[in-house]
C-alpha cells in the first residue's frame, strides 16, 4: 500500500516555523515565513546522533564506576557508586526504592543506547523492518528521557536521609556528573535523530532499488 506522503506530493516543512511550502528545484531554497533554509531531512542528522552516542556509551561506564556521592561525617568518609546504593537498600528492605533506582539509573540509559543504535543503524541501512514499531520505540526514547535523572534525586534524598541524619557533608562525585553527561547526550542524541528517515524507504517502488536492472530474455529459441 503506498502512502502519499510530503515528500511524494513535492512539499518541504521547514524546521524553524514548521511551515510547510512548495520544494523548489534550486540550490538552496528558503522559507517564505521566516527564511531559513529549507532542508528536505535535518543535515547530518545520522552523523550527529552516531557521535552523541559513542561519547554517551564512553560515559556510561564511568558513570557506574565513579562513585555518585561523597560523604564525610565524625565516623569518618564513604563513597556510593549507582550500584552500591542499589546494593544497599536491598540489602536493608527497601527493595521497591532499590528496584526504582536499578531500573533508571542503570537499565533505562541502557535500553536507551541500545534502541538509538538500533534506529541509527536501521535507517543508515535503508531498512524497511517494522517502521511503525520503530518510531514507537523512538517516541518511548523521546518521552522517558526527561525522567533520566531521577535517579540521582533518588540516591542524594535517601542516603541523605538514611544513612546521615546529621553532622555530615554530602558532596556530589565524579559518578554523578558523567551520567549526568549521558543523560544529556542522550536526549541531545534523540533529538538530532530524524524519525522521518525511517520511512524513506518503505513505500519505494520495487524497480526504483535497481533502476538498471536489465530485463530477462527469453533464448531458448523460437516462439511456436
Amino acid at each position: 500500500m503506498k502512502y502519499t506522503t510530503a515528500s511524494r506530493a513535492g512539499l518541504v516543512a521547514c524546521h524553524a516555523c514548521s511551515r510547510v511550502q512548495p520544494r523548489l528545484r534550486t540550490k538552496e531554497q528558503r522559507c517564505t515565513r521566516c527564511g531559513a533554509i529549507l532542508h528536505r531531512r535535518n543535515p547530518d542528522s545520522l552523523m550527529r546522533t552516531w557521535a552523541l552516542l559513542i561519547a554517551a556509551a564512553v560515559l556510561y561506564i564511568p558513570a557506574n564506576l565513579l562513585p555518585v556521592l561523597h560523604t564525610a561525617s565524625l565516623v569518618g568518609t564513604e563513597d556510593d557508586t549507582i550500584m552500591s546504593g542499589v546494593v544497599y537498600f536491598w540489602t536493608s528492605g527497601d527493595w521497591p526504592l532499590a528496584i526504582i533506582v536499578f531500573v533508571a539509573s542503570i537499565l533505562v540509559p541502557m535500553l536507551k543506547l541500545t534502541v538509538l543504535a538500533l534506529l541509527t543503524i536501521t535507517a543508515q541501512r535503508h531498512s524497511t523492518w517494522r517502521p511503525l514499531e520503530r518510531t514507537k520505540l523512538y517516541r518511548i526514547v523521546e518521552r522517558i528521557g526527561r525522567w533520566s535523572m531521577l535517579d540521582i534525586f533518588v540516591i542524594t534524598l535517601t542516603v541523605a536521609l538514611v544513612r546521615f541524619k546529621s553532622l555530615a557533608v554530602i558532596t556530589a562525585g565524579p559518578g554523578a556528573l558523567a551520567f549526568g553527561s549521558v543523560v544529556i547526550l542522550t536526549m541531545i542524541a534523540s533529538m538530532q535523530f530524524d524519525p522521518r528517515l525511517i520511512w524513506d524507504d518503505v513505500d519505494k517502488d520495487p524497480g526504483d532499488a535497481a533502476p538498471n536492472k536489465p530485463k530477462s530474455r527469453k533464448t531458448s529459441g523460437p516462439e511456436t
